[in-house]
């Protein structure tokens, strides 16, 4: 799975000299903002205010080699016991294998499934009709299946490697600079690229709440991190619009039929290596093309907010039912942060828990076991999406 194919015979077809120019330009763009290096902490052991300054200047930043070999490797195999597990189509309750497949017997929505290097909510009313525009969809090749999961939500009840990762001390870290000492979940994720059938998703800014507020400023969406287990490139990596987080609610339908593209100009890329994790705000324009790149992207993704921005909010309808979050909601959501620092302390004991602090005020302490493992499964219905 991570050695690259070398032959896939699928590209843009007549746009693909365009694309491969938009690519590089692309890339070149992206390393000349000065919005990556390494997670670094100040003399006060907060996160450090140059990476606060180019984060907030640029809706994104790129901490280079979090991850490493040992954890990676963690990661991958997660990864291939889960793809191992998936349904043989959408729907069927087993897996290739026979066995009972992943999420079949679970409520919350788990598996998102698309046509090879298709769009699969470009131009519909999916998610609140938030992908106005659909993406250039290249051929598949002959031999693609029908359809391929692009996205499984609710993943941390199938890794625990991606569970460890959440509870990393340093992204815990930025997580309490950008949203606050209280900040609290949002949702997670894994996104999958496989290379020459990996889908699109289309251009868009998440948050279907606050755009109106007169409160609202460039943080209220809160903000995902991306780990990446294999890295990730131009060609599969998501594409971001800097600085479009400070612009409020962006017409990017009109922006798309003004170049008469949805290669937008100002768009650049997000370009990892094995083990880097970025951090995008939710309200940047951001998107990602079909794959049709020799290379694999596994994104393990995960979001944060302020509580502010949750707390007494009625919203849901994109990743849950809709509801009021209230405080007991956001506590009961929250004990996933708690199960996963533990579940690091247990696999990494020379490393330095994060403390979180409504659990420390609270006097409450979180431990991951056999209990707490069962007791994940549909977690996700508690996600706090705004």
């Amino acid at each position: 799975m991570n050695k690259p194919v070398t032959k896939l015979g699928v590209d843009y077809g007549p746009e693909e000299a365009a694309m491969q120019a938009y690519l590089r330009q692309g890339e070149a763009r992206a390393f000349a903002l000065g919005n990556r290096g390494p997670l670094r902490l100040g003399p006060d052991g907060r996160i450090h205010p140059e990476i606060l300054e180019a984060y907030w200047r640029c809706g994104f930043y790129v901490f280079e080699g979090v991850l490493p070999a040992e954890e990676l490797a963690d990661i991958e195999a997660d990864i291939h016991a889960i793809l191992d597990r998936l349904p043989v189509e959408r729907g069927a309750p087993l897996d290739a294998q026979g066995r009972p497949a992943l999420a079949a017997d679970c409520e919350a929505p788990t598996l998102f499934w698309a046509k090879p290097l298709g769009d699969p909510m470009g131009g519909t009313a999916a998610a609140n009709g938030r992908h106005p525009v659909k993406m250039f969809e290249p051929k598949a090749s002959s031999d693609a299946p029908r359809e391929i999961v692009y996205l499984i939500l609710g993943s941390l009840q199938f890794s625990e490697a991606h569970l460890r990762v959440y509870g990393h001390p340093g992204l815990l870290a930025m997580a309490a600079a950008v949203n606050g000492d209280d900040f609290v979940p949002f949702n997670e994720a894994l996104f999958i690229k496989e290379p020459g059938r990996g889908a699109s998703v289309a251009w868009h800014q998440d948050g279907v709440t606050h755009w109106g507020s007169p409160d609202w400023d460039e943080g209220t969406h809160g903000f995902n991190f991306m780990a990446q287990l294999y890295g990730c490139t131009p060609a599969n990596g998501v594409w971001v619009v800097p600085g479009s987080h400070k612009l409020g609610k962006i017409d990017i339908k009109a922006r798309i039929a003004a170049v008469g593209t949805e290669r937008l100009p100002d768009a650049v890329p997000i370009v990892c290596k094995p083990g880097d994790v970025a951090i995008t705000n939710r309200q940047t324009v951001h998107g990602s093309f079909a794959n049709t790149s020799p290379d694999w992207r596994v994104t393990l993704n995960f979001g944060f907010h302020r509580r502010r921005s949750v707390l007494g909010v009625e919203a849901g309808g994109v990743h849950n039912a809709r509801a009021v979050y209230d405080a007991a909601r956001i506590r009961e959501r929250a004990r996933v942060i708690g199960y996963a620092i533990d579940a690091r302390r247990q696999r990494f004991p020379g490393e330095t828990p994060y403390v979180y602090r409504p659990h420390a005020e609270a006097g409450e302490t979180w431990r991951w076991d056999a209990a707490a493992k069962v007791g994940m499964k549909d977690y996700n219905l508690l996600d706090l999406s705004i």
